[in-house]
């Protein structure tokens, strides 16, 4: 039986390749929590709690819709409004945690899978900075060289540098001894940006929840404020800005490579 959290340890690179070329790179790390155990996850460590205030942290509304509702529940009834009823029967969450009650996540991602254990959808729950939340429901079904690849179009508002007419694509690697989530993002004149997490897999106990907060001890503060000194750099080389649209509601999902969307 897998373990009910795994740490991930590894490395974010983000490359934009137009108008102007632009990369980031640094190291980080990941928790994959378990959806069944996720209220017994704080068991795994002194150092993690659910739902109130630690050294490391996961928090229900920080995910999801942001309600109380459990995350099982709400990524279940996702999945039932896709078509992919078989693949609640197991959910996992790659996300950051709250470091001293912080965190941002650009990007979480739920593995879904059904009875049998194969992988079945894959959720992208992305976070902008203004508050606001959209999930995209793919449904797991191509493969390259053992890779995962699917698509979609972009629905939802995120870098202020990016054109809201693209389209995603994702190459991903089921989560083991190693991680690997990699996304690209196009429009009709080819990729605009590159973006990818790899990481290794680390057993989550006291010893190296501590070890990490010694490596990384602003970790979600720095992803936020890395976000925001990017923009300032893309911004001195000329990179034209695109402004939020003002409907784009709190919390959206695009299902099942549809452009449908609701709030």
């Amino acid at each position: 039986m897998a373990a009910p959290v795994t740490i991930y340890e590894g490395r974010v690179m983000h490359l934009r390749l137009k108008p102007r070329r632009h990369r980031l790179d640094y190291r980080v790390f990941s928790l994959l929590v378990d959806l069944d155990t996720f209220d017994q996850a704080a068991k795994t460590s002194r150092f993690l709690s659910i739902d109130r205030f630690n050294l490391f942290s996961l928090r229900t509304r920080d995910y999801g819709d942001g309600s109380s509702v459990p995350l099982k529940t709400q990524i279940t009834a996702l999945l039932s409004r896709a078509g992919l009823d078989d693949a609640a029967a197991n959910i996992r969450l790659l996300c950051y945690p709250r470091i001293l009650g912080y965190v941002f996540n650009p990007l979480s991602v739920y593995y879904c899978r059904n009875r049998d254990g194969a992988l079945r959808a894959i959720v992208y729950e992305v976070h902008n900075t203004f508050g606001e939340r959209h999930s995209y429901v793919l449904p797991v079904a191509a493969r390259e060289q053992g890779a995962i690849t699917h698509g979609c179009r972009k629905a939802f508002y995120v870098s202020p540098f990016i054109p809201m007419e693209a389209e995603y694509r994702f190459r991903m690697t089921e989560p083991g001894d190693e991680i690997s989530v990699g996304i690209s993002e196009r429009d009709e004149a080819g990729p605009l940006l590159q973006a990818s997490f790899t990481g290794k897999a680390r057993p989550l106990d006291d010893s190296t929840l501590l070890g990490l907060f010694v490596r990384y001890p602003l970790m979600t503060l720095k992803v936020i404020a890395g976000i925001h000194w990017e923009a300032l750099r893309l911004f001195a080389k000329g990179v034209p800005i695109v402004r939020h649209p003002r409907e784009t509601p709190p919390v959206g999902v695009t299902l099942a490579r549809s452009l449908r969307e609701t709030d």
